[in-house]
């Protein structure tokens, strides 16, 4: 990221958690220079061996994003539109296809391309009553053009993610969580403090973060093949796994009936 210009995309660690933050008020709508930040945010985490798990949020308490910046869409040419979208899915595509899990944690609005943000992290969160979510872009004219048409559908159905997309209509984090598009809705006075509670439940000593990051790879990369090859690479990310020291010690914690500390090695 820049050292000229303040960031688009906030960036700390706290723990072995990488809180990346999206900051474009007033609505954290996202341009070509957030998706740039928001690229470089993904990479330091990856590569950084202290973060075991990313998790991605919107600056202050109305929108965790509003999407893309209507504005800049309404100046631009077709050609800059379809790089842009094109740009914009290939950093998703990163943050998707990261061998660390990424947490979205909704604080606010989550709509358009934010919940395209939203759907390529592999958990969501959500603070309660903190918002409506949904992909309105048909009322623009357009489709949800950064992965949302695709991902949306893997998530709930072909037919329930048709209807979504093609009436617009943006819902409760509460009716999120019962189509599946939200994991939890949290409640209480800091919603940051309960996500930061939640992500920690992945990391070591309590958990094999190792272990979760391979689940996820499994998962992420294994849905998109044919069967038999899903299967081969989950044998492989076992072997893997056999071998790590988290595994010895989650073995033998069980047989001397104690609890693991895990090192996420």
């Amino acid at each position: 990221m820049s050292a000229t210009k303040e960031p688009l995309v906030g960036y700390r660690r706290d723990g072995a958690v990488a809180i990346l933050t999206l900051t474009a008020p007033p609505a954290n709508t996202y341009s070509f220079a957030m998706m740039q930040d928001l690229d470089a945010a993904i990479l330091e985490a990856r590569f950084d061996t202290a973060v075991q798990v990313i998790m991605l949020t919107g600056a202050g308490e109305k929108f965790f994003c509003a999407g893309a910046d209507i504005g800049m869409l309404q100046e631009a040419d077709p050609t800059y539109k379809y790089y842009f979208c094109l740009h914009a899915n290939e950093t998703l595509s990163r943050l998707e296809q990261t061998p660390k899990l990424v947490i979205a944690a909704l604080n606010g609005h989550t709509v358009g391309g934010g919940l395209e943000v939203a759907l390529a992290c592999d958990l969501r969160i959500a603070r309660k009553n903190g918002g409506k979510i949904g992909l309105p872009e048909v009322k623009l004219g357009v489709l949800p053009g950064t992965g949302g048409t695709q991902r949306l559908a893997r998530m709930v159905g072909k037919a329930k993610a048709i209807e979504l997309m093609c009436t617009g209509d943006n819902f409760s984090f509460e009716e999120a969580q019962e189509m599946g598009l939200v994991n939890q809705v949290i409640s209480g006075e800091s919603f940051m403090a309960a996500a930061m509670e939640y992500a920690n439940k992945f990391c070591t000593p309590g958990a094999a973060a190792m272990a979760v990051g391979h689940i996820k790879r499994a998962v992420q990369t294994g849905a998109e093949l044919p069967l038999e090859a899903g299967l081969a690479l989950e044998r492989e990310l076992q072997a893997k796994l056999f071998a790590s020291g988290d595994a010895k010690e989650g073995i033998a914690s069980y047989n001397e009936k104690r609890a693991a500390a895990f090192k996420g090695e």
